[in-house]
């Protein structure tokens, strides 16, 4: 993408009522007037609300949206660029129950109060796999506490992903801390019984990675 087109999306998303784009000064300043306050002031309801971590262009809020018009989703990326396909696709087809921040996801938790969030969706991170990395993979035990301290007590975490090795390093930490996990297999496409949530809703790289014989992975887990 070439740079002007990235200045077209960045002044786009500026405009769009379902961006919020705070600055990282404001949520360490915990001057996000949303805080506490996402379903009341920007969804303007009460249903549940459900992340998407990493949300990239935004096709699996905006698709879980459409199925279920009944809960709240919010896609977080610091890829301004990105999301703005999600948002504008959002506008375009009225859709009222799915947004987008841009900001940066260890922030997390600084972003929600305690108990605020009913689910949280992984899809296809980054697994971060170079040792030096491990501090930026979202399934770490930092990233998990944050987790544990954003959701409610029953809240779901759900991680979608085409990689083995991030299935089986999330498997491995989660029975190490006694949490319960509801669902996980290797190939949720082969498996019985995998949620529609996951087998209805397929992004265009997890297109590309059913075609050459990929493997998708998925957990889904609760906090004890």
């Amino acid at each position: 993408m070439g740079s002007k087109n990235k200045l077209r999306r960045f002044r786009e998303n500026d405009t769009f009522t379902n961006v919020v784009q705070p600055s990282r000064e404001e949520v360490q300043n915990d001057a996000l007037k949303l805080k506490g306050n996402w379903k009341k002031e920007f969804f303007k309801n009460d249903n549940p609300l459900v992340l998407e971590l990493g949300c990239g262009k935004g096709e699996y809020s905006v698709n879980l949206a459409k199925a279920y018009p009944e809960k709240n989703f919010l896609g977080i990326d610091i890829k301004g660029a990105r999301l703005w396909r999600g948002a504008k696709i959002g506008l375009e087809e009225e859709l009222q129950n799915v947004g987008f921040l841009r900001t940066q996801i260890e922030l997390v938790d600084q972003l929600f109060d305690e108990n605020e969030v009913d689910e949280i969706w992984i899809t296809f991170p980054d697994p971060q796999i170079k040792f030096k990395r491990t501090k930026h993979r979202l399934t770490n035990e930092d990233f998990l506490q944050k987790y544990k301290k954003i959701l409610k007590p029953d809240g779901v975490v759900h991680l979608k992903t085409d990689s083995e090795f991030m299935h089986g390093y999330t498997l491995g930490l989660l029975h190490g801390r006694d949490e319960i996990i509801e669902y996980a297999h290797h190939d949720v496409y082969g498996s019985q019984g995998a949620p529609e949530a996951v087998t209805n809703i397929q992004t265009f790289y997890e297109n590309q990675y059913l075609e050459i014989g990929k493997k998708i992975t998925y957990i889904r887990f609760k906090f004890r």
